[in-house]
């Protein structure tokens, strides 16, 4: 199973994930991502700070997968489907997190 990396991008800061998770596929990926902004996000002395942040996700050669900014995985608060994974009946979505 392939390793991903969340790293978290605050400004010019950067928390890097040297343990990576294994996870299935991206769309896996994008799952745990946004799982992961709204933990982090839990905690209201977090939140000023960290909307404007970034989780970039990377595979085990560096590569990024993914990026998807904090504010929005915060947006709505009804299901979304993975951006990468799109119903033939449904039209493409844009405008959601940067999938590589």
């Amino acid at each position: 199973m392939p390793r991903y990396f969340f790293n978290t991008h605050i400004g010019e800061d950067v928390i890097t994930d040297l343990n990576g998770e294994e996870m299935r596929d991206p769309d896996h990926a994008w799952e745990a991502s946004r799982a992961i902004i709204r933990a982090m996000m839990d905690d209201p002395k977090n939140q000023d700070r960290l909307l404007a942040a970034s989780l970039v996700v990377t595979d085990e050669a560096g590569e990024v997968v993914l990026e998807f900014p904090f504010a929005e995985a915060l947006a709505g608060d009804a299901p979304q489907e993975s951006p990468l994974q799109e119903s033939p009946l449904q039209e493409p979505r844009h405008g959601g997190p940067n999938v590589h």
